[in-house]
């Protein structure tokens, strides 16, 4: 029981800080493979990552503040993602399927 306590208190610590900190490390991290790499698929989960540090920071807002805003929000960035998924899933199909390749130079080919 008093190993349950200690965590809990452990867990009472955590401040907005360290979950917007860790909220601008994902985006980060996102920004920095989306900027870096040139294979679409991992574009494509560097945006998702994007996705969820700033959902993870409306999240700590809407908690630290008490106003349910914020997760109101999120659903609402959680279907804008889950819609780009299946808009980039199709034309990363195409992009295989057209050129064999999943290479970010060969959509600079396709415009014209």
């Amino acid at each position: 029981m008093t190993a349950l306590l200690a965590q809990a208190s452990a867990f009472g610590s955590v401040t907005l800080y360290h979950y917007l900190f860790v909220s601008a490390a994902l985006f980060a991290l996102g920004v920095i493979g989306f900027l870096s790499r040139r294979n679409l698929i991992i574009m494509f989960l560097c945006t998702e990552l994007m996705f969820q540090g700033a959902g993870l920071a409306l999240i700590a807002f809407g908690r630290h503040w008490m106003n349910p805003t914020g997760q109101v929000f999120v659903i609402f960035v959680l279907t804008i993602a889950a819609a780009e998924a299946a808009l980039a899933l199709g034309l990363v199909v195409y992009l295989y399927r057209r050129k064999s390749t999943l290479d970010a130079q060969a959509w600079a080919e396709l415009a014209g």
